[in-house]
């Protein structure tokens, strides 16, 4: 393995790392804000702590192995640190790899990590991002199609080829988000690597039967690497053809384009109405993982890092926020947290649309994060004006995406392997659960179990639209039969009575 072939998109501009798999481990610590893999002795022990004593409270389990054995190795593993003697550790190349594709959403690599449809960019999120995948002439885009208005008049982009346009379009429809603007990007590159193995293009010079058969070939089954026939998933095509869809309709309102060929291609509105979230934790597994959050730290994980964790767990589980909304933002100092003279606690954040938003903790929040903030040397409360990361990694610096998505990650690991042998539903539903599981349980005990008003309940997950929030309140055939029994209760009794 070369760690040098492999891209780290979560900086700008993407950078490669390190050539040897030392340098790369610690690049990777660094970028995550955890230790990778680690090789410790008792000289190296000793070297970072005062006394032994010092040694044995901060690194219990490192310290016990070493009575036993010359050198043991920490390593990261499934959202964790596991320490183990060196004889029975896997190799540093081996737990390079392993992190390297559990973080693929950050790390990419340059040649082969790439979609079906062939080599794709790593992601960078600026407008001026390359808009072909690896191999594509830049000039097979850099002009114009058939249905191309050349009328400067009513051409109001003011641009002659599809290059210029696509920019044009990602500044004004994308750039408020970089989350909007990287997938807008990856699903243009797709249909851009179509197109040219179709031998067709620029996307200006497509046909409603070109964009058709696109939308096909999204929708058919495809051969996977383990020769398993599968379908993309109807939320991967909808976004996908959203997406282009999007693309021209704008270019055909602005007068680039005469004609709109893809009107009516993917489902839009209708999709939005019948969109129902589905990755829900059911309320017994949502309560074990609370108890396991809630417990004491396991026996091998250090007090600091456990303090951490619940503090992590307990926004996410809390607050229903977004993933990437407790990722720290230096400039305007979010997210934060505001406590008033009652000492109730209000946390900021920077949503969708750069939007900021302030959202209620409840004072079940409060024991992990003060436990937590104290942990850290910081003084239970913040205090007005205090403008540091809400969350720290162990080198002190503000945890990115990555490694807050870990840390909720560790949580479910945790609490999967505690769940009952014979529960297997609970446990495998536990272990596939993410962040953003949390957040849809955050929404839906707002708007089905405490009947919150879908405009507040809108304003606390900062949706744009209140059609998003309503897809929450959608219920299955028994709640439905339970609300009509209880609304016509005093009509069952008073027909009773007549009969």
């Amino acid at each position: 393995m070369n760690p040098s072939d492999w891209l780290d998109t979560g900086c700008q501009p993407p950078r490669r790392l390190p050539g040897s798999v030392e340098a790369a481990l610690e690049y990777l610590a660094h970028a995550l804000g955890h230790p990778v893999y680690l090789r410790w002795t008792l000289t190296a022990l000793k070297r970072g702590c005062p006394s032994l004593a010092d040694a044995k409270r901060e690194h219990p389990a490192v310290f016990a192995l070493l009575l036993e054995h010359d050198a043991a190795i920490e390593y990261w593993e499934r959202g964790r640190l596991k320490v183990v003697p060196q004889a029975a550790a896997p190799s540093a190349t081996v737990v390079l790899e392993r992190v390297l594709r559990q973080h693929r959403r950050r790390f990419r690599q340059a040649a082969t990590d790439a979609a079906p449809d062939g080599a794709r960019l790593p992601t960078v999120i600026t407008p001026d991002a390359p808009l072909l995948p690896v191999g594509v002439d830049a000039t097979w885009l850099a002009r114009a199609g058939r249905f191309a208005n050349p009328v400067a008049l009513t051409n109001t982009l003011g641009v002659g080829d599809d290059t210029q346009a696509v920019r044009l379009f990602l500044r004004e429809r994308a750039s408020h988000s970089p989350h909007t603007l990287r997938a807008y990007v990856t699903e243009l590159r797709q249909l851009a690597a179509w197109c040219v193995r179709e031998q067709i293009g620029p996307f200006s010079d497509l046909t409603r039967q070109d964009l058709i058969a696109y939308r096909d070939v999204l929708q058919a089954p495809r051969a996977d690497a383990a020769g398993s026939v599968r379908r993309a998933a109807p939320a991967t095509v909808s976004r996908a053809l959203a997406a282009v869809s999007s693309l021209f309709a704008w270019w055909h309102r602005t007068g680039y384009l005469t004609v709109n060929p893809a009107e009516g291609l993917a489902a839009g509105r209708r999709a939005r109405m019948t969109w129902t979230p589905m990755r829900f934790l059911a309320a017994a597994a949502l309560a074990h993982c609370d108890a396991v959050a809630g417990g004491d730290a396991p026996a091998d994980l250090p007090s600091s890092v456990w303090a951490r964790r619940r503090a992590i767990w307990t926004l996410y589980r809390f607050a229903g926020v977004r993933l990437a909304e407790l990722v720290w933002h230096e400039d305007p100092a979010l997210p934060r947290i505001d406590v008033d003279e009652a000492r109730q606690w209000t946390l900021h954040v920077l949503g969708k649309g750069n939007k900021q938003r302030a959202i209620p903790l409840p004072s079940a929040c409060l024991p992990a994060l003060r436990a937590y903030r104290r942990a850290v040397g910081l003084p239970p409360d913040p205090a007005a004006g205090e403008r540091l990361p809400l969350i720290h990694s162990e080198r002190g610096r503000a945890l990115g995406a990555s490694g807050l998505y870990d840390e909720i990650r560790a949580v479910f690991a945790l609490a999967a392997s505690r769940v009952p042998a014979e529960d297997r539903a609970m446990r495998a539903a536990v272990e596939a659960a993410s962040t953003h599981w949390l957040r849809h349980g955050y929404a839906r005990t707002l708007v089905v179990d405490h009947s919150v008003p879908l405009p507040v309940a809108q304003a606390l997950l900062g949706h744009a639209s209140v059609q998003t929030t309503a897809a929450y309140a959608r219920t299955g055939q028994n709640e439905m039969r339970s609300f009509v029994e209880l609304s016509f209760t005093d009509t069952k009794e008073k027909i009773g009575k007549d009969l």
